[in-house]
């Protein structure tokens, strides 16, 4: 298990914690379901800073499906990762999201991208997000509202990231947040 962060910083010397969130479903009421999760993360003493807009993108690895409507959340919080992906899985079972095939479709999914610039691994979380710097549906909806954030492993910011992406995969903005 591996918890590391800035030098010197263990998980229990920190107050808060900024993150990026991402948001993403392709059943329902997609937009009504982003929204929805944003509203519960909320009530769940998550704050948040800053919400990128909202993006339709094409399937990645299991085409045959509905688009997506994705959205990255900056957001500060008290929990450590493993509490933060407890209240994820928690409202995303709220959301009535059922477990199918892997990267099929689902209501609500969250994912943890960025946990400040602690790097986190356990069997069931690993930050930052494996897959970050392959998907446009998080890299592009992320640089628009961090473009300079620095991957901790990478050490590239997420501008760079972006422009490096082999994923051609499309992504197209919908609407501002709170529009």
């Amino acid at each position: 298990m591996l918890r590391s962060g800035p030098v010197g910083v263990k998980w229990k010397e920190v107050t808060d914690v900024t993150y990026f969130l991402s948001l993403g479903g392709n059943l329902g009421n997609r937009a009504k379901n982003l929204a929805a999760a944003a509203r519960l993360l909320c009530e769940n003493g998550i704050e948040i800073l800053r919400a990128s807009s909202v993006y339709e993108t094409e399937p990645v690895d299991v085409p045959d499906q509905p688009w997506f409507l994705n959205q990255v959340l900056e957001v500060r919080s008290v929990l450590d990762p493993a509490s933060l992906l407890r209240l994820a899985k928690s409202i995303e079972a709220g959301m009535k999201r059922v477990p199918t095939a892997a990267k099929g479709p689902r209501t609500i999914d969250i994912d943890i991208l960025l946990a400040g610039d602690f790097v986190f691994a356990t069997p069931d979380l690993v930050i930052p997000h494996p897959r970050l710097a392959q998907r446009n549906f998080v890299l592009v909806p992320l640089a628009e509202i961090a473009p300079e954030t620095r991957h901790p492993v990478l050490g590239k910011t997420v501008r760079e990231l972006a422009a490096d992406s082999s994923d051609r995969s499309r992504v197209i903005a919908k609407r501002r947040f709170g529009s």
